[in-house]
């Protein structure tokens, strides 16, 4: 036996590192099927990273068409509109509407949330590089207005804060709030994210800014997600789907995860900077110090009612930072409601058990204060 047969007879599965010695090897000794499902392998993981584009899973149209953000509208006209808000954090607004019998837009609309809207922000182009937090408060002004200046707002992940900030500096055009996931107060707790942001300095960011040409690329953000967690992402997952990729189920799973995870957006340098900066470092929505649109923002300022989730093992946003919501809103304790559930960050959103024991009490929650 060569020196480079008995290496591959000890790698049971050709992962990406492996790749050329694998498959010379076998060329030599593997039978043929086995070749071509090595070949079929490596084609899919093309495809997986970076081949598949996402798409939302709920028929829908398109209301606005605006600089940064598409407007989606799903459901009937008519009641109390639910807007909901994705992050603009670097991954699309699938996350709200991944895949049927999977999709929050979806739980909202059978639990009684009869018109619901979704942010589908956009990929910064290098036009806009120079846009800032206001740029994006603005549009979602405008969105609110075309649905008739009054709104249910369910504001997801980094779409919490802006959604927060919508409703502390224009009250009346709040109904109630849902923070989901929402980093408010983002020195609470101890997560990963807050020591990031804290323990790197904001040079970092900017050589970062400055290696996109003025933009935070998707592909730099998603490359760092994945080293937060790299035995999963680069050794875990290339096992997984080899042992089962002949089971199309599963092969459809991963195909459609990856189309929305594998698909990153680019963030504009001048927003990235100022929402490390401001937001991340200086704390100064917790602290009524962010200036937004034209006024210093008071969460005080928020007196509607207030639904907050939070993930008992989210890494990403501790329940901590979502719970702070609780103290520094001016929303009487009796309108707030609290849920901490099992599961991580993505779960919160897309997750079956939340999506199918957590999300129709929101819906439900908010339907009734629609008609109230």
């Amino acid at each position: 036996m060569t020196e480079i047969q008995a290496t591959a007879d000890a790698i049971p599965l050709p992962l990406p590192l492996f790749w050329p010695v694998a498959m010379v090897a076998g060329m030599e000794k593997m039978k043929a099927d086995l070749t071509l499902r090595n070949l079929e392998f490596v084609q899919e993981e093309i495809k997986l990273h970076g081949g598949l584009k996402a798409k939302v899973a709920t028929p829908n149209v398109v209301r606005l068409d605006l600089r940064t953000m598409a407007l989606r509208d799903y459901g009937r006209p008519g009641g109390m509109p639910t807007l909901v808000n994705a992050p603009f954090a670097g991954h699309r607004a699938m996350i709200a509407d991944y895949h049927k019998g999977q999709s929050l837009v979806e739980t909202l609309l059978a639990g009684g949330a009869g018109h619901v809207a979704l942010t589908d922000w956009k990929s910064a182009t290098d036009d806009m590089k120079d846009f800032e937090i206001d740029n994006y408060l603005e549009e979602l002004i405008v969105a609110i207005d075309d649905l008739g200046g009054r709104v249910n707002l369910v504001g997801l992940c980094q779409g919490g804060w802006s959604s927060a900030m919508v409703a502390a500096r224009f009250p009346d055009k709040v109904n109630a709030l849902v923070l989901a996931g929402s980093p408010i107060d983002t020195d609470a707790g101890d997560g990963p994210i807050k020591r990031m942001a804290h323990d790197t300095p904001m040079s970092a960011y900017e050589d970062l800014v400055r290696l996109g040409g003025g933009r935070m690329r998707g592909e730099i953000m998603l490359a760092g997600w994945k080293n937060m967690h790299p035995e999963k992402h680069y050794v875990a997952e290339d096992l997984e789907f080899y042992q089962h990729m002949d089971d199309p189920a599963y092969r459809e799973r991963v195909e459609v995860f990856d189309s929305w995870y594998e698909d990153p957006l680019d963030l504009p340098g001048r927003w990235y900077l100022q929402a490390i900066r401001q937001l991340f470092k200086e704390n100064r929505l917790a602290k009524g110090e962010f200036v937004g649109l034209g006024r210093r923002l008071n969460l005080k300022a928020i007196v509607c009612p207030l639904y907050l989730l939070a993930g008992e093992s989210d890494d990403i946003t501790t329940s901590e930072q979502v719970f702070a919501a609780e103290t520094l809103a001016g929303t009487p304790k009796g309108q707030i409601e609290k849920k901490l559930v099992p599961g991580g960050h993505i779960g919160l959103f897309m997750g079956s058990r939340t999506l199918k024991e957590t999300w129709p009490t929101i819906a439900r929650w908010l339907a009734d204060l629609g008609s109230a």
